[in-house]
């Protein structure tokens, strides 16, 4: 006769399942948590073991799990799973962890047995979701004019409440239409918001959408998993981006989305994604030609330039000016001061070269001047280099943006109007304004070549 291990800590459930058992000719061995299931098993070395997904003291999950690293001291038993629970995660993680079974509460009898006695591989009811037929692409207006919208513009974690309501609470976040296309830069909690505009807009319409991620820091991807675009079937999405420093893109974004972090894997997002970490600096997104540079940040972080029909903006969400860095006491020293402010000097320069002439620029703007004596090296920048790196780059509009978590709305509208005094100090024309979420900008079309 055979020996099965029940576990299962609703006592009435499982002298149910214990008296069927009996009846199919099983030797049935009850335990009323999962410890003492373990014990049970290890000394008696069952065929199965029939054990509850979630139980006090030790659940499902680290039952299969011991069992299965106790290889060497018992013969492995078939497992079934048991749970009221029908989530699809839940399944996949218990099959992860060495259940061969899945089956979800309430069953009848016959079809514990059915299951028990099969000697296929490992089982599970998780059914691929059925494929609408396939629809053409929503199509962005011909006549529309290249344009950009802030959905989030803080930086390091969400703020939200009633002293950000202003300029937003909601980590980076910009989504740029031109030319056709529908680019989002950066995928902070600001794309919860996206996604939900871009659902309500396009409803049934399918879309196909670029994903430009500058790195994986929380502040710029943890909005990713809540996007509703990417949970439609017939959608496509890009996301684009550079290996990081411990590990690729694609590796990031699916360790945030394992369990126990979040309920759903990236593989059984419905979507059709796809993952491209860039080798490149340069690259096109349909009719808009993107260029890439690194920028000064902790880790791999690059920051990004379009250039549409209508003019060209650039995208720097997380950048420390090197000069400011390299002098200051507290910076990063070397041996030759002399020299590593010479090296600074063309660091910088080359970040000006990138954003030269630029339409609009979007820049790390996080401290004042005051503030930063005490953020040196952090990877951020203040107002005050940023405006004169929009100044030598003569830029044309400038936004203020990753707004410190710890400032409220009334910071940010008096590091706004430094920003413009020091525009005005210097008798130059620079637009200046802080990012705020919902704000929308609209790049004039260039004039006609003659």
């Amino acid at each position: 006769m055979k020996t099965v291990v029940l576990i299962d800590d609703d006592a009435s459930f499982r002298k149910l399942m214990g008296k069927w058992l009996t009846v199919a000719g099983w030797n049935v061995l009850e335990a009323g948590d999962g410890e003492d299931g373990i014990q049970l098993a290890l000394a008696h070395q069952p065929a199965a073991v029939i054990c509850d997904l979630l139980m006090a003291r030790c659940n499902g999950f680290q039952v299969c799990r011991s069992i299965r690293e106790q290889g060497a001291n018992i013969q492995q038993p078939r497992i079934i799973v048991t749970s009221g629970s029908g989530y699809a995660t839940d399944q996949q993680s218990a099959m992860e962890v060495g259940a061969d079974e899945y089956l979800i509460k309430p069953f009848k009898g016959d079809d514990l047995i059915r299951i028990l006695e099969r000697q296929s591989a490992r089982q599970t009811s998780i059914a691929a979701a059925p494929v609408p037929p396939h629809k053409a692409p929503a199509s962005l207006p011909a006549d529309q004019p290249p344009r950009l919208k802030f959905w989030g513009v803080r930086g390091s974690i969400p703020t939200p409440g009633p002293s950000t309501v202003q300029y937003g609470g909601n980590t980076s976040c910009v989504e740029v239409r031109a030319d056709g296309e529908i680019i989002i830069l950066d995928a902070g909690s600001g794309i919860r918001r996206l996604g939900l505009a871009l659902a309500k807009e396009f409803k049934d319409q399918p879309v196909e959408l670029t994903l430009l991620i500058t790195h994986t820091h929380w502040d710029h991807i943890q909005g990713f998993p809540f996007f509703v675009p990417a949970y439609n079937p017939q959608n496509k999405l890009r996301i684009l981006g550079y290996e990081g420093a411990r590990k690729g893109l694609y590796s990031t974004l699916t360790h945030q989305m394992e369990s126990p972090y979040f309920p759903v894997s990236l593989q059984h997002v419905p979507a059709n994604i796809d993952v491209t970490e860039l080798k490149e600096f340069e690259f096109h997104v349909g009719n808009v030609r993107v260029q890439a540079t690194f920028v000064n940040h902790p880790g791999v972080c690059v920051g990004y330039r379009l250039f549409t029909s209508a003019g060209s903006i650039a995208y720097l969400p997380d950048n420390e000016p090197f000069q400011r860095m390299r002098s200051h006491p507290g910076g990063q020293q070397t041996s030759d001061r002399l020299e590593a402010l010479n090296y600074a000097s063309e660091q910088d320069q080359k970040t000006i070269e990138f954003l030269k002439d630029a339409d609009v620029l979007i820049i790390d703007s996080q401290y004042d001047d005051a503030e930063y004596q005490s953020h040196v090296g952090w990877g951020h920048g203040c107002v005050e280099d940023v405006v004169a790196l929009a100044l030598f780059a003569k830029v044309k509009q400038l936004f203020l943006f990753h707004h410190d978590p710890d400032h409220d709305d009334t910071q940010i509208s008096k590091m706004l109007g430094w920003a413009r005094q020091l525009v005005a100090m210097q008798g130059e024309t620079l637009a200046v304004d802080a990012a705020r979420e919902g704000l929308e900008y609209v790049l004039q079309p260039l004039p006609a070549k003659p």
